[in-house]
């Protein structure tokens, strides 16, 4: 028995998957029960009257390619949402498993586990020498038979932070055959680390979680990607509705990875990692603010003496901030996106 056949879920192991209607794009379709016309101002290269390809093979390739791994390590998806509850769903039996959290951090690790009756472990992140850093032991300790899943955002949101990744590896290597240790890296390319996927050949267990919504700038077209062994992928591939990505969506993709688009995606990284210092240097020299931490991502934490007038002055200058002090340890804290360099110089107008 295989190691992805024993950690999932035994009726997930069994299923037979949906079996969606053949693609072979050279016939002509009379076998889907679709409309033979178009929508009205249908301009998709496909078009909207036809269902979109399963797992769309440009789109998988074109992804396999920006991301260094093989298309049988990839699995398209609905932003990386759609990667959490899918291994959450495949992973953890209703009122038996549990999966492991490092708050604060995304919130979407537990509401998963819980819209699938999965328990939450916590395992704060540290706040000491090292602030929000992974507290290797005690995660390990409390990780039982039943931890299906441990999940690791790096760099975290919303603390802007990199966990290590000599602990992330010392973790997964730990957990091998007995959990799942999957590293959000949604941000990591406004940061100089790499990704973790060069490691899965000798840890299978390890999970990466990637988004075309932050740096590529495509938030709205809702696609990305997760990143496992090959074995995994084909597990997940049974439970995904058959034609989860819409046509428009792998057209837009497809077109803003192309390699203009590609470089310019590169120069607004550069700018953003360069308003994130800006920003960062001049909140830090206001007298309402109490602390700006370090940030590898496209947002700075900043802990205001004052966090309702901050929300307050941002909303006068029509701007929002994230409220994030329902987190743990993060009280009088906001997180703010880094924006255009005019929004920038309007918020820390309205701030000062």
């Amino acid at each position: 028995m295989s190691w992805v056949t024993e950690l999932a879920r035994p009726e997930i192991a069994a299923l037979k998957p949906y079996e969606h209607a053949s693609w072979e794009p050279a016939l002509e379709r009379l076998h889907a029960n679709e409309l033979p016309w178009r929508a009205f101002e249908d301009d998709t290269a496909a078009g909207l009257n036809r269902y979109p390809e399963p797992q769309p093979r440009e789109l998988v390739r074109c992804l396999a390619d920006l991301y260094g791994v093989t298309p049988a390590q990839l699995l398209v998806g609905r932003g990386s949402d759609e990667g959490i509850d899918l291994i959450v769903r495949a992973l953890c039996r209703a009122g038996r498993d549990s999966v492991l959290i490092c708050p604060p951090t995304f919130g979407m690790y537990s509401v998963a586990a819980r819209i699938q009756g999965a328990d939450v472990v916590s395992v704060p992140l540290v706040r000491g020498k090292e602030d929000f850093a992974l507290d290797e032991s005690t995660l390990l300790d409390r990780c039982t038979p039943d931890t299906k899943i441990v999940f690791l955002c790096s760099p975290n949101n919303p603390t802007g932070n990199l966990l290590c990744g000599e602990g992330i590896l010392r973790i997964a290597a730990a957990l091998r055959g007995r959990s799942a240790v999957v590293v959000d890296e949604a941000y990591i390319e406004f940061s100089d680390s790499r990704c973790l996927s060069g490691h899965l050949a000798r840890l299978p267990n390890l999970v990466i979680l990637r988004t075309l919504s932050k740096a590529h700038g495509l938030a709205g077209a809702r696609c990305g990607a997760l990143i496992a062994d090959p074995e995994l992928i084909s597990l997940l591939r049974r439970i995904i509705p058959p034609y989860a990505i819409a046509q428009p969506t792998v057209e837009a993709v497809l077109r803003q990875l192309a390699p203009a688009q590609t470089a310019i995606s590169r120069e607004h990284i550069t700018l953003i990692r360069s308003e994130r210092a800006r920003v960062s240097a001049a909140l830090a020299s206001m007298s309402n603010v109490s602390r700006v931490w370090p940030s590898d991502a496209n947002f700075v934490l900043a802990e205001f003496a004052e966090p309702d007038a901050a929300l307050s002055a941002a909303r006068g200058a029509r701007l929002l901030v994230r409220d994030v002090r329902g987190h743990p340890g993060l009280r009088a804290c906001l997180r703010i996106t880094i924006g255009s360099v005019e929004q920038n110089d309007r918020l820390l107008e309205a701030l000062k």
